[in-house]
């Protein structure tokens, strides 16, 4: 249990309440009632989504998994070895003043319980900072059987005892990722299971003291053309708020983790940030609740610039979210890089990272130029079928 103040103060797990109310009815032969879900981590959970949607900063995503982490190390000519990803993480969370620019990190399992080089517990590095821990908790995707060769996320067997344990732990929010496939339909099924299967998880969340995040990816694979990622991402968005609402979720209480809406990586026609902006705005403005307090987008497999570029213009004018970035890629890829994991570049990384921390810090904020950027930042990302 990290023994910092953010995790001190009536942190344990609470009963959640139900209470029943009756509706007058005129009908004497039946009465209909209501359960009215009355959260004890209502306030709490509120609280930790406002902290983690605070200005000019975003959510560091370091929850790749053991497999993943691995590719990303043999990248630089590293064997996928505790110690290696304990040394990576360790430089992803040390840097100094990360935490001017960086709300939030979603953490992988063994990164929860894992200390650093020095010992020190990563989730007490993290709340000194201020930067609040998080928690990949879903177990990835699977093919949906009968559907168009599309997939659905597995992890809801034994959420809430996992989310109950991540919370003693320190961990005060998660993150569910599911993803919509625009080549193989998507097929009514798949949107359906998506939704489905998010707010399940996020009502499974809030109930054990998580914020969700809900994150229903619309994948970049594709040669389609902005309009159809927008007509796609309409459908998905009103399935997801849908079912959440079905499920008494709580929407003070989650963050948005979308794919902004551009058009396939495969298309000719590329967009501008300022068509890109335009179009997500006006996605946000007809699906998305005010009450969300959050809207942290994912990269997606952009370059470390794009996703800058596109987040700045999104936020050159005024609205009722936050409207962030929960980058994982493209605020790591050119810190990995001059890693190499060699400890003598330890400092370069770390700068490297607080460059691209700020930059979209700035973005946040609606102030980035996107002058100075070096040549690896502006490199595309797009891995076609991509997992993790």
């Amino acid at each position: 249990m990290a023994s910092a103040t953010l995790l001190k103060s009536s942190f344990l797990p609470r009963k959640t309440e139900w209470l029943n109310t009756a509706r007058p009815n005129t009908n004497k032969s039946s009465a209909v009632v209501f359960s009215v879900r009355a959260s004890s981590y209502e306030d709490e959970l509120v609280k930790t989504a406002k902290t983690v949607a605070s200005p000019g900063r975003g959510i560091l995503a370091m929850d790749e998994s053991n497999a993943t982490c691995g590719k990303r190390l043999a990248s630089i000519g590293l064997e996928n070895t505790e110690a290696n990803r304990q040394a990576y993480r360790t430089l992803l969370v040390t840097p100094p003043d990360l935490g001017n620019y960086i709300s939030g990190a979603i953490l992988f399992e063994e990164t929860l319980y894992q200390s650093t080089t020095d010992g020190k517990k990563i989730v007490d590095v993290l709340v000194e900072q201020k930067i609040v821990p998080g928690i990949k908790v879903d177990k990835g995707l699977v093919p949906l059987a009968g559907s168009n060769d599309e997939s659905w996320c597995q992890g809801l067997d034994g959420l809430a005892s996992r989310c109950a344990a991540y919370y003693q732990q320190g961990a005060r929010f998660a993150k569910w990722r599911t993803v919509v496939s625009i080549p193989n339909g998507p097929s009514a099924l798949a949107v359906k299971e998506a939704a489905w299967g998010l707010a399940r998880y996020a009502a499974i969340a809030q109930d054990n003291g998580l914020v969700p995040i809900v994150e229903p990816e619309i994948l970049l694979d594709g040669n389609h053309g902005i309009e159809r990622t927008f007509e796609v991402a309409q459908k998905v968005w009103a399935e997801v708020f849908f079912y959440m609402a079905e499920n008494n979720v709580l929407f003070e209480g989650i963050l948005l983790k979308p794919s902004m809406v551009t058009p396939g990586a495969e298309c000719e026609e590329k967009a501008t940030p300022e068509q890109v902006a335009e179009y997500t705005l006006k996605l946000l403005k007809r699906r998305i609740p005010p009450a969300v307090p959050g809207i942290m987008f994912l990269s997606g497999g952009q370059s470390e610039v794009e996703a800058t570029l596109n987040l700045n213009a999104m936020n050159q004018s005024p609205n009722p979210w936050h409207i962030s970035f929960s980058y994982a890629r493209a605020l790591q890829n050119t810190c990995l890089k001059t890693w190499g994991g060699r400890p003598e570049n330890v400092k370069a990384a770390q700068d490297a990272l607080l460059l691209r921390a700020k930059a979209n810090s700035l973005a946040q904020l609606g102030k980035y130029s996107g002058e100075g950027e070096s040549a690896e930042a502006k490199k595309g990302m797009f891995v076609k079928n991509w997992s993790y």
